[in-house]
């Protein structure tokens, strides 16, 4: 018996409308939300940059550096929203949603490098650091530090769901992880005259930006590598597939994210030669959907007769998913 290839999309007819009206929602509400973040931080980076020109403080200098990273993370951002959002052609079958991650991965990796920066001008400072003007320090830092939390409480929700999103949202939080240690080490110096805190804090705020950043990065590089989502157990996947009356066995299973929120499925499902394919095709539809939140399926039907192992695309380990139903 020959093989019948199905492909099958949860997203088809009343869902398709639904799930790309959603995913539309969500870029223009991202979109909104980020326009008005890129006007308040580019606006207020300015007064940071003039402020720790005039008070000599590294914090407040660093501060206004990862607040000039953040204008351009959030241009690159609102970017890959607006390409994201163009029609797939038949030369980009997926659209532009990748963009974003790439948007995610070059923010994370912006990050770091400020920190370095940071990490190298903190230890030249470290034996002899120079006076502050610690009191004017402190008022702009708290200004820095209100804007921040604005900008924080705009993207808050959609950086959960969005990686892009959450790249820039990170840059506001490490902006505003800033801010308090700007404070911090204003106060320090204005009421015991330690100046080394200024240096310090700087260290502690860019290893705080680190660590975070170091998560987008991951996650960003899982997404472009075609990893599994890390909130999607396969075997669990496989399970509930082979549990489905009428599947004798699976293999060359595969899930991956084609952007934030949107995963992808595609495996070949031996069934019993007298099954009917489209009420089977139906029930693994619905169940995936249900269970794991995945919207986008192709499927290949066989049969036990077809089965071919020079047709398989995996490799050893749990990648080929070889069980069969007992």
């Amino acid at each position: 018996m020959s093989s019948i290839e199905v492909t099958t999309e949860a997203h088809r007819h009343g869902s398709h409308t639904h799930a790309h009206g959603g995913a539309n929602g969500r870029a223009s509400r991202s979109r909104r939300r980020l326009s008005i973040v890129l006007a308040l931080t580019a606006v207020y980076m300015v007064a940071e940059a003039v402020g720790g020109w005039w008070t000599g403080s590294l914090a407040l200098l660093a501060d206004a550096g990862h607040m000039l990273t953040d204008v351009a993370a959030l241009a690159l951002a609102l970017t890959a929203i607006w390409f994201g959002s163009r029609p797939a052609t038949p030369n980009k079958t997926f659209g532009y949603y990748r963009l974003e991650i790439f948007a995610a991965l070059i923010n994370g990796v912006a990050l770091v490098l400020i920190s370095l920066l940071i990490f190298y001008e903190a230890y030249a400072r470290w034996n002899n650091p120079p006076a502050v003007k610690s009191g004017v320090m402190m008022i702009v830092a708290t200004g820095g530090l209100l804007i921040n939390l604005v900008c924080a409480w705009l993207l808050h929700g959609d950086h959960l769901n969005d990686l892009n999103v959450r790249g820039a949202w990170l840059h506001i939080i490490g902006d505003a992880l800033g801010s308090v240690g700007a404070i911090i080490a204003g106060a320090l110096m204005t009421f015991y005259g330690w100046y080394a805190a200024d240096p310090l804090f700087s260290v502690i705020i860019s290893l705080l930006i680190v660590w975070s950043s170091w998560h987008l990065i991951r996650e960003s590089v899982n997404v472009l590598l075609e990893g599994t989502p890390a909130h999607i157990n396969l075997a669990a996947v496989e399970e509930a597939i082979l549990k489905t009356d009428g599947v004798q066995d699976v293999h060359d299973l595969h899930v991956w994210t084609i952007t934030s929120g949107r995963e992808a499925l595609s495996a070949h499902v031996i069934h019993a030669e007298m099954i009917s394919q489209p009420a089977l095709l139906k029930e693994l539809r619905a169940k995936l959907l249900d269970r794991f939140g995945v919207d986008h399926l192709t499927i290949q039907m066989e049969t036990a007769d077809f089965e071919d192992e020079a047709f398989h695309f995996c490799h050893s380990g749990t990648a080929c998913f070889r069980s069969t139903k007992e």
